[in-house]
């Protein structure tokens, strides 16, 4: 494959968005082999039939680095009880939230399971997704997580998408748990992590460290159990409150911490030094209608890669655009347009512990997005419009 008159953004070098015009790429087997301007193509690529694109916009594919879209049910009721003045801590404590979700994904079989994640897969495909990150977590017993994490796999057999599993049994206390947090962890977490890893099922553990699930010492627990696997890990800290959850993800080598709304300008220097990315949610922050922002500048100051993710969940996110995400990054947490489109390629690729895609260059996996724009701006400039002209998953359409 050859792709020739087009705008790059590689997102490789300090110029903007790394933009050559009137580019080309020459793509073999699966793999990138050569980038530049057109009228510099190699003696070897220029037999291939080109490809014109036309001067259009070809980016690295996005890459939505979390999302729970693996569950049964949904929650649009707590949505009408948040807007009649109830919090979400509240709706949890009460028996809802993710506790909700736990019973209908118990009910539902894997076929059930599947049939109505391809259909959430499939919208972050169709805006030019090639890797999705799927988390378990609304099982909360071994039997239930265990489905979920298959389900995630068959996701990337049933659809050109490439699928990353995290294993988030630390995610709430069942009910048959309830008062017994640290029970829950030896008799369910640990021994199902244990399990999803002999069956080959899980790529990255993650925790929930908040008042209403997990404590960081708790967290703790899990992250040892998960290193002597030889298992990376990611948390879910500071969304709600301030619990030292991403001074502890720091600590512990973390791929990411999430959320991260009440992080500090200490904990951004701690993830900078261990290489922790800094993965912001956007459409979370909107649907609990937060208002306590993550620390932005303090993450740009300290050199902290910024990732977008759709956290796409039936109760605080039940959102399945990467582009509505973009724009969400810029204009509730004020990222730059190209911060928001290498928070959802390059960042994003980091917090998945991947190397091999997020940018356009030789060696990388030939993930490509052909967009009818002019301007990588476009992408988070426009609401509720979707500019994708073709897909390339892993050197084909």
């Amino acid at each position: 494959m050859l792709l020739t008159n087009a705008t790059l953004a590689t997102l490789i070098g300090p110029e903007r968005y790394g933009l050559i015009e009137n580019g080309a790429v020459a793509v073999e087997g699966e793999r990138i082999v050569w980038v530049g301007k057109a009228d510099e193509i190699p003696a070897e690529y220029r037999a291939q039939e080109a490809r014109n694109l036309e001067g259009r916009l070809v980016t690295p594919a996005l890459i939505d680095c979390h999302t729970h879209i693996v569950f049964g049910g949904h929650r649009a009721r707590e949505f009408e009880m948040r807007l009649e003045g109830a919090s979400y801590e509240a709706i949890a404590r009460a028996g809802g939230g993710i506790v909700s979700t736990v019973t209908s994904t118990r009910a539902a079989d894997e076929k059930s399971l599947l049939t109505d994640a391809l259909k959430r897969a499939d919208a972050l495909i169709a805006e030019g997704a090639t890797t999705i990150e799927v988390k378990s977590g609304y099982g909360l017993d071994q039997e239930t997580e265990l489905r979920m994490l298959r389900v995630a796999r068959a996701i990337g057999r049933k659809r050109k998408v490439r699928i990353k599993t995290t294993f988030l049994g630390a995610h709430a206390i069942p009910a048959e748990y309830a008062g017994r947090a640290d029970t829950y962890i030896d008799e369910v977490v640990i021994p199902t992590m244990h399990a999803a890893n002999a069956e080959g099922l899980v790529d990255a553990v993650d925790g929930f460290c908040e008042g209403i699930a997990f404590s960081p010492d708790q967290i703790a627990r899990v992250f040892d159990a998960a290193k002597a696997m030889g298992l990376p890990v990611k948390l879910h800290a500071e969304q709600l409150s301030w619990l030292g959850g991403t001074a502890l993800a720091a600590r512990n080598g973390a791929l990411s911490a999430d959320h991260v709304e009440y992080a500090t300008a200490d904990d951004a220097k701690a993830m900078a030094a261990a290489g922790t990315v800094a993965v912001l949610l956007p459409g979370a922050f909107y649907t609990l209608r937060e208002t306590r922002m993550p620390p932005v500048a303090a993450f740009r100051e300290a050199g902290v890669p910024m990732a977008l993710a759709t956290d796409c969940n039936p109760g605080s996110s039940p959102v399945t655009s990467l582009l509505l995400t973009m724009n969400m990054g810029c204009t509730l947490f004020r990222l730059t347009p190209e911060e928001a489109l290498r928070g959802v390629t390059v960042n994003a690729a980091r917090a998945l512990g991947l190397d091999d895609c997020g940018v356009i260059a030789p060696g990388k996996r030939a993930d490509l997005a052909i967009w009818e724009v002019a301007d990588p701006s476009e992408l988070s400039y426009r609401i509720g419009f979707n500019p994708i002209h073709a897909r390339i998953f892993g050197g084909t359409e």
